[in-house]
């Protein structure tokens, strides 16, 4: 991958889309992880304003750490960026007081999960309209259109996404060539949605290099029955993600009405 041309063009993407928008620049979600510091940087590259924001849920340490260092770096290059610091926790913590109890334990662990990432997504877009800004995606290839690896309407309700075409590998690549910090870079991946070190291939069952593999041979029209041991696991785990989650993927559906219908007698 020729990195210089590639950040060049996203940065030219970026800067050409939020002024046709008539945006000042951009919002975006700063985690501690390896996507939201390139977006960040990216989103910096461009000249135009961008407020980073920090909005820990019961975060682990290391995850707070990392994303305070990474805007540290940020806003001491491009004296275009500023930065929020939002601790959500109260507001995630009452919110569930107010929930009914369930029984459902795991149901109820994913759900609020879920809520984390659409809390921070409320935020985003409060500042966001409050500064005239657009609010900058994260996700990656394999995330945002193999696995759906991300929260409908939380981390996945953006403005636009920068790194989307890139897989997670070029994602690697672009930060190393960027100088994104050594700790980002070898950091774990992790969404930061269950308040501990869970990493995405815990949860996953696979690491972003077997997924991206899958997702190639998917796309080539391979079958699971065309592979054994790990390989077969992991295009299976594929599979089933690519399967279970191609709602977040596709167009919201319409109910589309027959003209017939519409005829008034």
């Amino acid at each position: 991958m020729q990195s210089k041309a590639v950040v060049e063009h996203i940065v030219n993407w970026l800067k050409q889309y939020a002024s046709d928008a008539g945006m000042n620049g951009f919002v975006v979600g700063v985690s501690g992880g390896i996507d939201s510091a390139l977006t960040s940087t990216l989103c910096a590259m461009t000249g135009m304003e961008v407020l980073c924001l920090e909005m820990p849920i019961h975060q682990s340490k290391n995850q707070v750490t990392r994303a305070a260092n990474h805007i540290f770096w940020l806003k001491e290059r491009f004296p275009n960026v500023s930065s929020e610091w939002i601790n959500l926790t109260g507001v995630f913590d009452e919110l569930i007081a107010s929930f009914p109890p369930v029984e459902e334990e795991e149901s109820r662990f994913m759900s609020l999960a879920n809520t984390r990432a659409r809390l921070r997504m409320t935020s985003l877009y409060y500042f966001a309209a409050l500064e005239k800004k657009l609010v900058a995606g994260t996700g990656n290839k394999v995330e945002d259109f193999g696995v759906g690896f991300y929260t409908k309407y939380g981390d996945g309700g953006v403005d636009l996404s920068p790194i989307a075409d890139l897989l997670k590998t070029e994602v690697y690549a672009l930060a190393r060539h960027l100088g994104i910090n050594e700790e980002i870079l070898t950091a774990a991946p992790t969404d930061g949605l269950w308040g501990d070190d869970r990493t995405d291939e815990d949860q996953i069952g696979a690491t972003y290099p077997e997924l991206e593999w899958a997702m190639a041979m998917d796309e080539a029209g391979r079958k699971e029955s065309d592979f054994e041991g790990r390989q077969r696991e992991v295009f299976r785990i594929y599979k089933h993600l690519n399967t279970v989650n191609r709602h977040k993927m596709l167009p919201i559906p319409v109910c589309e009405i027959p003209e017939t219908l519409k005829i008034t007698s």
